[in-house]
């Protein structure tokens, strides 16, 4: 068998990204998980190691396990995968921790047996392990991490994903607050029912946030990440939101809101330059709070997946 294994990276994702809730995703640069996936003669999905987290190797109970069995349910292969992972990207941090390993393990099998499979048939796959992780298969998270940059998807069903325009000085900064907010208890607390006015506005901006990217418009991009919806209701879940979001706002990005589920916070600003000034305005809330964080600061990353 040649080609037997692959080393990859798989980049943790900012999903949402303020108005477009479960469509609209980024991937990041410089945050992610390493993945080994190796071809064996076994057939089926095994996990043989994985560091950095505790999480559950059984195959059927891993997201990337998961994933992996979706895609091979597809093809007729008479061998198998083994899959190690350096989980560095922490569950229920709001960065796509479940779908960076989603996202992974398709991405190397599907290459290493030659790619069958189109990106989007990849979302497919990796969305069942994004329903394992929180109850609902949602493409948000996967979709950025495998066609990388921005995408939009447009429809469920059938799937449409849609790569969107990166700008290219477009910086994003995350806070991640040292505390665990599931998706699936976020999802929870969300209205069913939403006020006309207040869809109406949303529409507004998601319409407006993909303008402003194909445009590389900045003021419009900034002018359009605001959310009516979610935020609201999901923000009451994270310390100091308001004050974070206020001083990044005061030290020059372009819009800042939840990302996915939480407790991450995010930003974007035009240049690295206002993207470090935000990370030092996002500590100095964190500095006061008493809970512990980590700070990002990373390029929007156009390639997605990349092997290593």
């Amino acid at each position: 068998m040649k080609n037997e294994e692959l080393k990859i990276f798989a980049p943790a994702t900012i999903a949402n990204v303020s108005c477009g809730f479960d469509v609209l995703g980024l991937a990041l640069d410089n945050v992610g998980d390493e993945m080994l996936i190796r071809k064996v003669a076994k057939k089926g999905v095994t996990i043989t190691k994985i560091i950095g987290q505790d999480l559950p190797l059984e195959t059927h109970n891993n997201v990337a396990g998961v994933a992996a069995l979706a895609l091979l349910a597809e093809t007729e292969s008479d061998f198998g995968f083994e899959i190690e992972i350096d989980k560095r990207i922490k569950p229920g941090s709001g960065i796509g921790s479940s779908a960076a390993s989603s996202a992974g393990a398709v991405w190397a099998i599907n290459k290493l047996l030659g790619n069958p499979f189109n990106s989007t048939d990849l979302v497919r796959f990796a969305m069942e392990g994004e329903r394992l992780a929180t109850g609902v298969a949602h493409a948000d998270n996967v979709a950025p991490a495998l066609f990388g940059g921005f995408t939009l998807v447009r429809s469920y069903n059938p799937l449409d994903i849609i790569s969107i325009n990166t700008p290219s000085k477009l910086y994003a900064t995350v806070i991640h607050p040292q505390i665990e907010v599931k998706t699936s208890d976020a999802r929870e607390i969300l209205k069913t029912n939403i006020p006309l006015k207040d869809a109406i506005k949303q529409w507004g901006n998601v319409g407006g946030l993909i303008s402003g990217l194909y445009t590389e418009d900045y003021e419009l991009i900034g002018r359009s990440l605001e959310d009516y919806i979610i935020e609201p209701i999901r923000s009451i879940l994270i310390p100091a939101f308001d004050p974070v979001k206020n001083k990044s706002l005061n030290a020059g990005a372009l819009g800042c809101g939840i990302s996915g589920s939480g407790p991450s916070i995010f930003a974007l600003s035009k240049g690295k330059e206002t993207a470090l000034k935000v990370a030092e305005a996002m500590k100095s809330v964190y500095e006061k709070v008493g809970i512990e964080y980590d700070v990002h600061v990373s390029k929007v990353n156009k390639q997605g997946i990349k092997e290593l």
